[in-house]
């Protein structure tokens, strides 16, 4: 057993945040030439070894049974297990998986964790190159979870603590050439986890790279690449502030991105000292046009490389400015995540993320929570994002315990604050895409932030200062001096137009959380961004969250799926509210992410005279021009392309607008619709996407004068029969019966083809969705999911040679309370074979809206094929429907199903004019609305959706359930933001819904 005497338990002492590690530092790796350093290989640099592989590993369900000494040379462990590193414990299968957002997963006792706290050691043998026998020799961990303790040949060398930040010691006194042996042991919890309580699933491990560095002993330790450009920005100032070991000549050259030197300086540094250059017109950095200067540093034989951008960050009459222009962040928040691998993130996985943020218009990421693989900021810095990079903090579990402010008003934990903000700082102060430290997130507000915010300023005061928490709903210190923007979560819509309207709100609002991206969401994105564009107060925000959190696994029968809290009977756990992202843990695109692209667009069409063929053409890009894009555009008549055209031309400078002629010519009236859509391309290929990749698109329908066919033209034959509650209705090549008891059809056929299978019944129940786990327990209690249809009365109104009315009064209720609503139908059946329905409803004054109001139909196996005109191709519904555009489209019920991880409403089109549902043949039934509708086909019901929890527990139907709704709800982003907008839900008392069903063989 361990003895507490020779361990001693730093992982609860609030006083020991390291022993013997070195103080933080810039991220560099020390390159013996120039040609390799610019290759940006690690490998390549005769100073740096990996320790990236296979490491003997043996886990244990407590501290308490690890055995003594088993970090000494003589141990023998070749039995034990070889566990990859870097990775995390429970993607290996070690620990079990645990999702928790808010709760501590144990009692929120702090400094104290469990006394069964589970243990990893670790256990491998390197070798030390001859070459380095004179040089300083470091170990750097870039990430362990949550601290860990470790020794080299025996002897013990280390404590650190702090997961996702790096660790740095020097071991030269502990190593020898050759072979040696480096033993770990990493602790699932400690004091540090109070404050690393973020919205994840609880990884383990060693997670990131491990690697050695050889130093000269004499050597550069950090690196402060300062840059301050002019307010007028014709000139700007460079100064490298530098730390080193004994004393260094050191020469300082910096190139442009051409590989052009712009200056060169020489010193000799003992301890601390700068050069400083003065670069005249310097390119300036942004995340459109990301110029990077390399600043060499040359030290002995090392050569350092650093990636420069110059830009101003500042405030201006409340508006947040990048090199003098205001600026929208149009962000997403990035937790480290991979389906597989858990936090240890790939190198190619992070570009892949980037890849996809980049063709969808994102400009923004905040790092949330916590500091990212410092990789990660290089590729924002070449490709162009601005970061928020945030602090590993954050302790929302106390809010829970009774006081959301415990920790950081308390003067024990400052020093544990105070580590995470210098390591995070200090590692990542000379990337351009740094624009803005966040000091953590949801962890009350008090003395211990403002002393990380205080710190942060004057050790950095070219970067602003955000933290979420110090707002004054919290209930917290009040004074936000420190802070340079006010910062919401999933306010408003309201709320941020009161704030920008209120000249005492002095700071500029940022959203760090906003648009809660779940599930079938987020559905309010267009209503922030007109809001935000409108006032120059507004800084825009990032939408929760980039990526579902799903965890790839299989079930008993073998089946693959994305397992979510509570599928490894993990507790406490919040279920699958880490499944809230724009991707799917593969990267697969959800529609919301699509919907995003087109709302945050950099380029905006608007109809200036469509009779004239003028559009209005905005550029919302801060520091471009539109040269780089050209217009495509399109006209089609009834969803046949009729003409087309490109407009190459585009030098509209940014924030600016042209009127644009399109020449194309239209008839004065016609039985057709025309729409014309509009698509802003890219001109070039980028790392991120091809030429011909869309930027945005609009679509507007043409001022056609609209004359009205008359094809109303009725057969004669019609023969009615009445058999008791049955009403036969028989035309030349229909034969329809409906029950006058059950108050609808049980047979719709046309040549004896059978439409319907079941009868139709009148619906206004979907499957919730994630954005409904709120509204949804009014919707029960109300019995919205368990309506039954009453018939009051059921009979035939008219009767001629060309038709049939049949009228019939009924309600919809569920349980002990009062009907729901009550409605009056008119059936008409024409000698065509075609059915009009008209209805009539009055809902229950005083009710919660209805998720829908529709017909809801079970048509035969076989009814696969989809063709509809409407809003297309893919899902969309009132409030999410910004990315669809309007044409003739034809699927399956298959192609309309979306797979979201957890089962729930989806796949629904609304504004459609008609819609064909029908077997390969193209025999089924039409539906047509003057007013339009939303529509679902499905081989699954909204209850079947609802009662399973995961994909593979749906039981997929060989009959097609139809939808045809008069409206449908939005699906907003309640989960965890503001209510649906009203203008959103189906809260009409009185309504009228007219449809008409036509059977069908379309190929005829």
């Amino acid at each position: 057993m361990i003895s507490l005497i020779n361990i001693k338990k730093y992982w609860e002492d609030l006083n020991i945040m390291h022993v013997n590690r070195e103080n933080p530092r810039a991220y560099y790796i020390p390159y013996g030439s120039e040609e390799t350093a610019l290759t940006k290989n690690r490998t390549s640099s005769p100073f740096f070894q990996l320790l990236n592989g296979g490491w003997k590993f043996k886990y244990y369900e407590s501290i308490k049974f690890v055995e003594d000494c088993f970090y000494k040379d003589y141990v023998d462990v070749s039995a034990w297990d070889t566990l990859i590193v870097p990775s995390c414990w429970q993607a290996k299968g070690y620990d079990k998986y645990h999702y928790t957002n808010v709760n501590y997963p144990y009692p929120c006792d702090p400094p104290y964790v469990p006394n069964d706290n589970p243990v990893g050691l670790y256990i491998r043998d390197f070798n030390i190159r001859d070459q380095w026998d004179e040089k300083e020799k470091y170990v750097v961990f870039e990430g362990v979870n949550s601290c860990f303790y470790f020794w080299i040949n025996g002897s013990f060398v280390g404590y650190s603590q702090g997961s996702r930040m790096p660790a740095e010691f020097n071991i030269s006194q502990f190593v020898r050439s050759g072979k040696n042996k480096m033993a770990v042991m990493v602790l699932k919890w400690c004091d540090g986890s109070y404050i690393e309580d973020q919205d994840l699933w609880r990884y383990s491990g060693i997670f990131r790279d491990v690697y050695l560095l050889a130093r000269n002993e004499t050597h550069i330790r950090d690196i402060f690449v300062r840059q301050t450009v002019s307010e007028d920005f014709k000139n700007a100032v460079l100064k490298c502030e530098i730390d080193t070991i004994g004393c260094c000549s050191i020469k300082a050259e910096l190139r442009d991105a051409s590989g052009k030197a712009v200056v060169q300086g020489e010193v000799v540094i003992d301890g601390s000292g700068s050069i400083d250059f003065k670069i005249d017109e310097p390119i300036l950095w942004n995340a459109e046009k990301p110029y990077l200067y390399k600043l060499f540093v040359y030290s002995g034989e090392e050569v350092l490389v650093f990636n420069t951008g110059f830009r101003r960050v500042e405030i201006k009459d409340s508006a947040f400015m990048i090199n003098g222009k205001p600026v929208k962040l149009k962000g997403v928040n990035r937790h480290d995540s991979h389906p597989e691998l858990g936090q240890t993130i790939p190198l190619n996985h992070m570009i892949n993320d980037l890849m996809i943020m980049k063709r969808n218009n994102i400009n923004t990421i905040r790092t949330s929570h916590y500091p990212n693989d410092p990789r990660f900021l290089d590729l924002c810095d070449e490709y162009g994002f601005y970061l928020v990079d945030e602090a590993d903090l954050e302790c929302h579990g106390v809010q829970h315990a009774g006081d959301f402010h415990m920790l950081t008003k308390n003067p024990q934990w400052e020093k544990a604050f105070m580590d995470r903000a210098e390591r995070l700082v200090e590692r990542d102060k000379n990337h351009a895409s740094v624009i803005i430290w966040s000091m953590g997130n949801e962890s009350g507000y008090d003395v211990n932030h403002m002393v990380m915010a205080d710190w942060t300023k004057k050790r950095d005061n070219s970067r602003l200062i955000h933290y979420e928490g110090a707002a004054s709903i919290y209930g917290g210190n009040l004074n936000a001096e420190c802070l340079d923007m006010e910062s919401r979560m999933y306010a408003s819509t309201e709320f941020i137009e009161e704030y920008a309207v209120n000249d005492g709100n002095k700071k500029p609002l940022f959203l760090c959380e906003y648009s809660h991206a779940m599930g079938n969401s987020p559905g309010d994105l267009k209503e922030y961004w007109d809001i935000i564009y409108k006032y120059p107060k507004l800084m825009g925000g990032c939408v929760w969250e980039w990526c579902d959190h799903g965890i790839k696994t299989t079930n008993r029968e073998g089946l693959e799926y994305y397992a979510y809290g509570g599928d490894f009977k993990d507790m406490p756990n919040d279920g699958n509210f880490c499944l809230d992202g724009l991707v799917y843990p593969d990267r697969t695109p959800h529609i919301g992410l699509l919907e995003f692209k087109k709302v945050i667009a950099p380029v905006r069409i608007e109809e200036e005279d469509l009779k004239q063929g003028t559009i209005k053409v905005t550029n919302l890009y801060d520091f471009i021009n539109l040269s780089h894009i050209t217009l495509q555009w399109k006209i089609e008549k009834d969803g046949m392309t009729i003409e087309q055209g490109e407009i190459s031309d585009l030098d509209i400078l940014p924030q600016s607008s042209a009127i644009i002629k399109l020449p194309y010519n239209l008839p004065e009236e016609s039985i057709s619709k025309f729409f014309i859509t509009i698509f802003a391309l890219q001109k070039k290929s980028t790392p991120w996407a091809e030429r011909g990749h869309e930027i945005t698109f609009e679509q507007f329908e043409l001022p056609v004068t609209k004359i009205l066919s008359n094809d109303n033209k009725y057969s004669s034959y019609i023969k009615l029969e009445e058999a008791g509650n049955l009403v036969k209705v028989e035309g030349f090549d229909f034969y329809h019966v409906f029950d006058l008891y059950e108050g609808s059809f049980i047979r719709i056929s046309k040549n004896n083809v059978d439409m319907i299978k079941g009868q139709p019944k009148f619906n206004i129940w979907r499957a919730p969705t994630d954005n409904d786990r709120r509204v949804k327990l009014k919707w029960m209690e109300e019995g919205y999911d368990i309506v039954k249809t009453h018939v009051y009365e059921s009979k035939v109104l008219e009767v001629n040679e060309s038709s049939v009315k049949i009228s019939v009064d009924f309600s919809l209720g569920g349980y002990t309370k009062l009907p729901i609503l009550h409605g009056k139908t008119v059936w008409t059946i024409l000698g065509t074979g075609e059915i009009m329905l008209d209805v009539r409803v009055n809902v229950r004054e005083g009710l919660v809206f209805l998720p829908r109001f529709g017909l809801q139909l079970e048509m035969p196996e076989g009814n696969e094929e989809v063709e509809y005109f409407g809003n297309g191709p893919h899902e969309n519904y009132i409030d999410k429907k910004h990315s669809t555009r309007i044409g003739k489209y034809l699927t399956t019920v298959d192609g309309m199903f979306e797979n979201y991880l957890r089962p729930q409403e989806n796949g629904s089109r609304c504004e459609n004019d008609w819609l064909i549902v029908s077997n390969e043949q193209g025999m089924g039934l039409k539906f047509i609305a003057a007013s339009g509708f939303s529509f679902n086909a499905s081989h699954y019901s909204p209850e079947d959706l609802a009662a399973a929890g995961h994909p593979f527990e749906l039981r997929k139907r060989k009959e097609t359930i139809v939808n045809i709704d008069y409206k449908m709800s939005g699906v907003g982003s309640n989960s965890c933001g503001p209510e649906l907008l009203e203008k959103y839900r189906l809260d009409e008392i009185k309504f009228e819904f007219k449809l008409r069903i036509v059977p069908v063989f379309k190929e005829n």
